[in-house]
């Protein structure tokens, strides 16, 4: 994944996220709310833009683009349609992990196929019966010559059904400890999923993610060559929280111009008026700043440590990093709220212009995936050891 250059801009990422947005995603949000499906249509035109390789590097047949243009385009098309955005933003988290810690020729191989193929990337980096913790496995990686079996009970796995491949967390063998644990490459022809429960949920309903008993088998030159510590605290952890905070930006930037948008509305039609709802807008923008502000100096503070395992790791960043995380989740359903207020009754309609009611849904979610309470407690736990500077 390019560190420091990308051949996108910002601005250029942007403005194709828009066109996702308004001529895919924006067309079939309702109906995959409503029918808690799978948005295909949206996933299909990431496809046809390449953005399935999107942080594959150039010299592996991907796009080439840095973190902040792919976190660009999730944050844009979030404003659409959080699902989809979503889903591409859970896809470029193993993207990440593969070309950074796939350091092998098969591991290279694998990332020119997801550039070349455009295949979509999922994950199960939970269990049944570990709270919740991605840091611990109870189930194992089987070695038999040279494939691997691996069968794991997962609470949730987004899209798992619509993925090309499952990135699995697992115990290095039967020997190790619940944290000893690689991240293998599950090929979906060799994937069998048992549904454990289903997906009837307030918000974020396209990500279609019920809960599995996955079993697979592979190829053990698909198991990533770093420990899965090292994937974890380096790269997937900061491009997890980064590109979900962007995602909940999004979110809460069309919530801001809806009400925005009405306002400006009320004062037209009484002109040398104030509306009622202007100072609250007011302030509701200057959140809306901060709010993109803080993920914008994550994001250039992770970029400048990226390739320096000693800075990921410290306590100082792995506290930012979570902290980022709880305060964006938290800031997104402030600011959709008080745009509510704004919008009144227009708002809270459903068949209005100014309808905040899937994004308040959606909101909801940002603080239980992986729930703020388990990262407050893990953060806590930082500060007890972190030096004073």
């Amino acid at each position: 994944m390019p560190t420091s250059t990308s051949t996108i801009s910002v601005a250029d990422a942007t403005a194709l996220g828009h066109r996702i947005g308004r001529e895919t995603a924006a067309i079939h949000a309702a109906d995959v709310d409503l029918q808690g499906r799978f948005p295909k249509e949206t996933v299909d035109a990431f496809r046809a833009e390449g953005l399935l390789g999107a942080l594959v590097p150039t010299e592996l047949g991907g796009l080439g683009h840095d973190l902040r243009a792919a976190a660009a385009v999730v944050r844009t098309v979030g404003r659409y349609c959080a699902s989809s955005a979503m889903i591409l933003a859970m896809h470029h988290i193993q993207v990440a992990c593969l070309v950074r810690h796939g350091r092998s020729e098969a591991l290279r191989d694998y990332a020119r196929r997801v550039a070349s193929e455009q295949l979509l990337l999922a994950s199960a980096t939970t269990e049944i019966g570990i709270g919740g913790n991605t840091r611990n496995s109870t189930c194992y990686v089987e070695r038999d010559g040279g494939q691997f079996q691996v069968t794991k009970q997962a609470p949730v796995i987004s899209y798992g059904q619509y993925a090309d491949a499952i990135f699995t967390t697992a115990r290095r063998d039967a020997d190790a400890p619940p944290s000893d644990q690689v991240l293998a490459v599950c090929e979906s022809g060799a994937v069998t999923l048992e549904p454990l429960s289903g997906w009837d949920t307030m918000g974020f309903r396209g990500t279609c993610s019920l809960g599995f008993t996955l079993t697979a088998t592979g190829d053990v030159a698909l198991i990533l060559d770093d420990p899965f510590g090292d994937v974890s605290a380096q790269t997937m952890l900061p491009t997890a929280h980064l590109l979900w905070s962007s995602l909940w930006l999004g979110l809460a930037e069309e919530a801001s111009w809806r009400a925005q948008r009405y306002v400006q509305k009320a004062a037209r039609k009484s002109p040398g008026t104030v509306p009622p709802g202007a100072a609250r807008l007011a302030a509701l923008m200057v959140t809306r700043q901060e709010f993109a502000g803080n993920v914008e100096s994550l994001m250039s503070r992770y970029l400048d440590v990226m390739d320096d395992p000693d800075a990921t790791s410290a306590v100082d960043f792995m506290v930012a990093i979570n902290t980022l995380k709880i305060s964006a989740s938290t800031e997104v359903v402030d600011v959709v709220n008080q745009a509510l207020l704004i919008c009144g009754i227009q708002g809270y309609r459903e068949d209005t212009e100014y309808s905040l009611g899937r994004i308040l849904r959606d909101a909801h979610g940002a603080a239980v995936m992986v729930n703020n309470d388990r990262i407050a407690g893990n953060t806590a736990q930082l500060a007890l050891v972190q030096r004073e500077f």
